[in-house]
Parts: C-alpha cells; sequence; structure tokens
C-alpha cells in the first residue's frame, strides 16, 4: 500500500482549519451561550431559593400569626369566661340582695300586722273593760267608794318626795282633784284636809270631774300627777297584758 504524504498532508492542514474555524466561530459562542444559559440558569435558581426562603418565612409567619390567633383566642375566651362568672356572681348577689331585702320588708310587714293587730285587740279589750267597768261602777258608786279610792290617792301622796310635797304646798301653786263623779260641796273640803294632811301642810286644791277615770282620783300639779282610778288600773293591766302578747 503506497501513503500519498501530499494528501495527508492537505487533509490535516484541513482539519486544523476545520478545528481552529469551529473553535473560533462555533465553539466559542456555542460555549459562550451554554455559559450564559448556565447563568440564567444559576441566576432563576437563586430567585427560586430566594422565593423558597421568602415562602418559608411567610408560612413561618403565618405559623406565628396562627398561634398568634390561637392564643388571643383563648385569652378572649378565657376573658369572656371570667366576664360570664363574675356576671354571674354578681347576678347571684344582687339576687341574695334582693331576696334578703324582700324577706326583711316581709319581717317588718309582718311586725307591723302583728303590732297592727295587737293594738286593735288592745283598743277592743280597752273599749271592752271600759264598758264592764262603767257598769260595775253604776253599781259601785258611793261615799264608800270613794273613801276607797281617796284612801289610795292619799296613800300615793304620802309617798311623794319631801321636795315634791313641799313645792306643790307653795303659796302660788294651785293642784287639782280630778273625781270621776262630781264631788260635793262637804266632802271637797274634807278631801281637801285629807291631802293637805298628806302633803304635810294644807295646799289650795281645784276640784273638777272626768268621767273617763270610772271611778277614783287624779292629783295634779304642773310637775307630777298621781292617781288612783280604774282608768289607771286598766291601763296598767292592758300594758302588761300587751307586753306579755
Amino acid at each position: 500500500m503506497t501513503i500519498d504524504w501530499w494528501t495527508l498532508g492537505i487533509q490535516s492542514v484541513n482539519i486544523v482549519i476545520l478545528i481552529w474555524l469551529l473553535g473560533h466561530f462555533f465553539w466559542r459562542p456555542v460555549a459562550a451561550m451554554i455559559e450564559q444559559r448556565r447563568a440564567a440558569a444559576r441566576e432563576a435558581f437563586a430567585q427560586v431559593e430566594a422565593q423558597r426562603t421568602q415562602v418559608s418565612a411567610a408560612l413561618a409567619d403565618i405559623e406565628r400569626t396562627r398561634a398568634g390567633f390561637a392564643g388571643e383566642r383563648e385569652a378572649l375566651l378565657a376573658a369572656a369566661r371570667k366576664a360570664a362568672e363574675q356576671e354571674r356572681d354578681a347576678i347571684l348577689a344582687k339576687a341574695a340582695r334582693e331576696a334578703a331585702a324582700l324577706e326583711a320588708e316581709a319581717k317588718v310587714a309582718a311586725a307591723r300586722e302583728v303590732e297592727a293587730a295587737n293594738r286593735a285587740w288592745t283598743e277592743r279589750a280597752s273599749r271592752l273593760a271600759v264598758a264592764i267597768a262603767g257598769r260595775l261602777v253604776e253599781r259601785l258608786q258611793g261615799p264608800a267608794v270613794q273613801d276607797s279610792f281617796m284612801d289610795g290617792l292619799l296613800k300615793a301622796v304620802r309617798e311623794l318626795p319631801e321636795s315634791a310635797r313641799r313645792a306643790v304646798t307653795a303659796p302660788d301653786v294651785r293642784l287639782e282633784a280630778i273625781s270621776a263623779t262630781p264631788i260635793e260641796p262637804a266632802d271637797q273640803q274634807r278631801f281637801s284636809d285629807s291631802i293637805g294632811a298628806a302633803l304635810g301642810r294644807p295646799a289650795r286644791i281645784d276640784f273638777k270631774s272626768d268621767a273617763t277615770l270610772i271611778a277614783g282620783f287624779e292629783l295634779t300639779a304642773s310637775h307630777f300627777t298621781v292617781g288612783n282610778s280604774w282608768r289607771g288600773d286598766l291601763a296598767s293591766i292592758l300594758a302588761g297584758m300587751v307586753h306579755d302578747s
């Protein structure tokens, strides 16, 4: 086999020229294009990474916000429960106060009704006692009854303090002897002497009558009253009955 070195040399030169041409006009632009594509890909990847980072940060913010919402929700629910409990306690306390006030008012009303009933019964008993005493007095009136009540009056006068008896016997003082029925002039003088003796010195006495005494006497001055009458006895008895009831 014979080798044509000129042909081989020319072919080699052609290959070198082709390689140079490809390297200068093809591979460089392609490499530059590839590098640009790589740079664009790296930039896009960087943007994607940045966006992913932003998305992750946004997701984290959303999670934090959601957690904040949950915490705020729990806080709002707790505040609402506390407010409801306080309102319930306030309503219960107000209801208790109103119930206590109503109970107190009911007790006061009941006590007033009982007191009114007692006063009514006392008044009825008093009227009945006065009526009975009046009927009895109609049978018992007479000098003996007057003397008996006068004895009780004189005993009460003698029990007065010395200063009181001295004051009512001063010259400028007049006493009133009140009887259930009018006293005859002769008996007036006799009763005046008896009262003066009980006082320890003479006294100026005016005699008057008051049927509401029922029976008996009362001796009055500006600063005291002593008596012995059925009206006084009935009042004491009724007061005791009311107190006992």
